[in-house]
């Protein structure tokens, strides 16, 4: 069953009765009060100062393998909890990661850039564009990416979606970036969500390094999937009828729909939330040596 997201972008109070997370919103009557079963839910938004969780919640939550999102006054995400108990081999599957070899790393992350990159030619195929350079890309990628493939098809890629907005890609530039950020956030935890579930941590990448970054590998095994995101967010543009730059809660709301998106692995259609979990386990006996390939999705255009 696919898991739900929750956002909570007003005051409320919430907490457990009966494995169920109840809400109660500020200015309602004390029988005014909102249940949902807490092992349905996946991921959950916290957007807003006057929210209030009991203990309970947060230790409920985890306990279901459920992520918590912590948005800041800007209402971006700014930071996350992930339930490090959900896997329980954990300490098993974390020292294969920390020993995996740099040939190993170098091969999956040429797996990574891949599927990135192919992902990225069928987006752009779909909206019309030719694709013979950055097809070539794909064949001629080698163990490592050391002529840095990734970022020369990036620099097409971005070049093609965002010309008829006049901006380039970034995360302070202006028009559909503050959607396409958004929308990598809630991407994040969902990987992030995976990867601890299926026993890695999230820091230790096979590409991304940066000392401040909490989440290298989910940096790492999210790239084949933004496209996936870069595809919503386009279609929403071609929809949206207000000009603001500034994110709404609509459009908060069409972006939430992330984790349930269909993708496609190996010929099987599953919603998102589900095919990272596929990606991660892959991933997980690759690094045990059971596997050789990590199971990315194909683009659904």
């Amino acid at each position: 069953m696919i898991k739900r997201t929750i956002y909570f972008g007003n005051p409320a109070y919430l907490s457990i009765r009966n494995k169920q997370l109840c809400i109660k919103k500020t200015g309602e009557t004390e029988n005014a009060e909102h249940t949902i079963p807490v092992e349905d839910i996946g991921v959950v938004v916290a957007d807003h100062t006057q929210l209030t969780f009991t203990h309970s919640v947060i230790t409920s939550l985890q306990e279901n393998n459920a992520v918590i999102i912590w948005c800041g006054s800007n209402h971006m995400p700014v930071s996350m909890s992930l339930p490090i108990t959900a896997n329980d081999t954990y300490t098993e599957k974390l020292r294969y990661q920390m020993e995996a070899s740099e040939p190993l790393k170098k091969q999956l992350w040429k797996q990574t850039v891949t599927a990135k990159i192919q992902n990225q030619a069928t987006l752009l195929r779909h909206l019309g564009h030719k694709t013979l350079h950055i097809d070539k890309m794909v064949t001629r990628v080698n163990s490592g990416d050391p002529e840095n493939y990734e970022a020369q098809a990036a620099s097409i890629y971005w070049n093609f979606l965002l010309n008829e907005y006049n901006v380039t890609r970034g995360r302070f530039e202006g028009g559909p970036n503050v959607l396409f950020n958004y929308g990598y956030a809630i991407l994040r935890a969902v990987i992030a969500r995976n990867l601890v579930g299926s026993g890695c941590l999230p820091a230790l990448g096979i590409h991304h390094s940066n000392k401040y970054n909490a989440y290298c590998l989910a940096d790492d095994i999210m790239e084949p999937y933004r496209p996936i995101v870069d595809k919503l967010v386009l279609e929403y543009m071609a929809q949206k009828t207000d000009e603001t730059e500034e994110l709404t809660v609509k459009d908060k709301q069409h972006l939430l729909q992330i984790p349930a998106i269909d993708i496609r692995i190996e010929n099987k259609l599953s919603p998102l939330m589900v095919g990272a979990q596929r990606t991660t386990a892959s991933l997980v006996k690759c690094y045990q040596g059971s596997a050789r390939k990590i199971l990315y999705p194909e683009i659904i255009c």
